[in-house]
């Protein structure tokens, strides 16, 4: 039997495992200042907004408090300015990342970055089609079936899209398939509405049958390699000739 840890070392690693995890939540709080720092400089609405909730909330609790009198006097106050706090995080979060998708918008591999980005069990596949222009086709398997996420020039990527549902719909029989393009045009879906728009669709199929259909189509391959595809939205003036002349080689 291995003999435990002595007293001094058991110490020694709690004390690791304490000063880990300080740093790690002093990191996360560095990077959360400059990210509001930046966000501040660029959103001259925001301290407004977020002062103005703030005060408001406080205001309202105080008032409530005086109104109500005795002990839920003193509760309301403290509530209040957690609540504050806590409402005044919520606007910076949604306006910093309102901000982080506009400068995204019409990047190449914006939305490749942002289905990426996207909470729940979503399975995604980027880049399975595309051409040399850097229109590309990504594949989303999730509750509602099959969605098929096209991003670039309408007039190329719908032809991709029709060919990639086409080729699908020969494995996966009756699941629905959807597809999305991303822009501002009519029938489109901007990439700051993506997630949400895919969340309205209708749960279709199980998890069970999520892991099936992500086992078959894995058999279809990509007519690209991820390699090829940028990892994230790339500035309109970025210099792409040779990722390009990569991706028309395949």
């Amino acid at each position: 039997m291995a003999k435990s840890r002595n007293p001094a070392e058991a110490k020694a690693a709690k004390a690791e495992a304490k000063a880990a995890r300080k740093a790690a939540s002093k990191q996360r709080r560095g990077q959360l200042w400059q990210a509001f720092q930046i966000q501040r400089k660029e959103d001259k609405r925001l301290l407004p907004y977020m002062i103005g909730a703030f005060v408001l909330i406080v205001a309202a609790s105080v008032a409530a408090g005086l109104y109500a009198g005795g002990f839920t006097m003193y509760m309301m106050i403290p509530l209040g300015i957690v609540l504050g706090a806590l409402v005044a995080f919520i606007i910076f979060g949604r306006r910093a990342q309102k901000s982080v998708y506009r400068k995204a918008e019409g990047q190449t591999g914006a939305a490749a970055w942002a289905l990426d980005n996207l909470r729940g069990k979503w399975r995604v596949t980027p880049g399975v089609a595309a051409t040399g222009h850097f229109d590309a086709v990504h594949r989303v398997i999730g509750r509602p079936g099959v969605i098929f996420v096209g991003e670039g020039s309408p007039g190329r990527v719908k032809p991709l899209l029709a060919q990639e549902k086409k080729r699908t719909a020969r494995l996966i029989g009756d699941t629905p398939i959807y597809d999305i393009i991303i822009g501002n045009g009519e029938g489109e879906v901007p990439l700051s509405k993506l997630e949400r728009h895919l969340n309205k669709l209708p749960a279709n199929i199980t998890a069970k049958q999520m892991d099936s259909l992500e086992s078959r189509l894995a058999a279809l391959g990509t007519k690209m390699g991820p390699a090829a595809m940028p990892k994230g939205p790339l500035p309109g003036g970025a210099k792409m000739r040779g990722v390009q002349r990569t991706v028309r080689r395949r």
